[in-house]
């Protein structure tokens, strides 16, 4: 929608024309912008409450740069996923205020750091190698405003890590659980807690772990009921919906 087109709807508003909830479901679904290589949804934020996040992988760094500046001259907090150290420098070179995290190789813009989030999101991983999918976990779920606490290397190899951690779990609104191996940290803290738990099976692991699909189908399988599951290292995915329950 360019601004005549916005000007024009606001214009009807004032005239009692349309309605505040006809315009506002308008704006939800408004055109995107076409740069050739991307089409921007500069209105995501209205429907889902956070701004369009960029996927790093597999765009180069000059389309990742030109698609973080197009969307923060209409957002204060940028988040770019799976980004390469190149991908960061460009984003850097447009807004140097952008920091970089290697180990989940995450961008983040954070700008506006208004907490929206009802509770407190608990972001868990079973073993130090998990902690680059808790951490784009963390890094979604900071950026869409939440207050997270976060607690590693509490695996159920020593299941009195887990235990010693029981009152910070069950403080959480929301736990997001990252494990890989045979993937049975997520069923042992689902049985602890009674609030929501977001399984992320991660690809660590030796052979039989088949790059995280063993974790992936014992999570499946859990017997916890509150215990749901997103894609094999989707730290972003988990840190995205964990944000949106704790809206609710």
């Amino acid at each position: 929608m360019d601004p005549e087109q916005l000007r024009a709807l606001l214009e009807d508003v004032r005239a009692g024309a349309t309605n505040v909830d006809s315009a506002m479901e308008r704006m939800r679904h408004l055109p995107f912008e076409d740069l050739g290589y991307a089409k921007l949804d500069h209105h995501r934020a209205l429907r889902h409450g956070m701004t369009e996040v960029i996927f790093g992988q597999g765009k180069t760094p000059e389309q990742v740069a030109g698609i973080a500046e197009r969307l923060l001259e209409q957002s204060r907090n940028l988040l770019v996923t799976r980004a390469s150290r190149e991908s960061a420098d460009a984003v850097k070179a447009i807004c140097p205020e952008a920091e970089y995290f290697p180990l989940s190789r995450a961008v983040r813009i954070w700008r506006d750091r208004t907490i929206h989030g009802k509770g407190k999101l608990a972001i868990v991983c079973a073993g130090t190698s998990d902690i680059p999918v808790a951490e784009e976990a963390q890094l979604t779920a900071e950026v869409m405003g939440n207050e997270i606490d976060v607690i590693h290397d509490i695996g159920v190899a020593g299941i009195h890590r887990l235990m010693s951690n029981r009152a910070r779990l069950m403080e959480a609104r929301v736990v997001v659980v990252c494990a890989g191996m045979e993937g049975a940290l997520p069923s042992a803290v689902g049985g602890l807690v009674s609030a929501p738990v977001i399984a992320v099976p991660t690809s660590v692991g030796y052979g039989a772990s088949f790059n995280g699909l063993a974790a992936l189908l014992g999570m499946l399988n859990s017997c916890a009921s509150n215990v749901t599951v997103v894609n094999i290292d989707n730290g972003f995915g988990a840190g995205y919906v964990a944000s949106l329950i704790n809206r609710l």
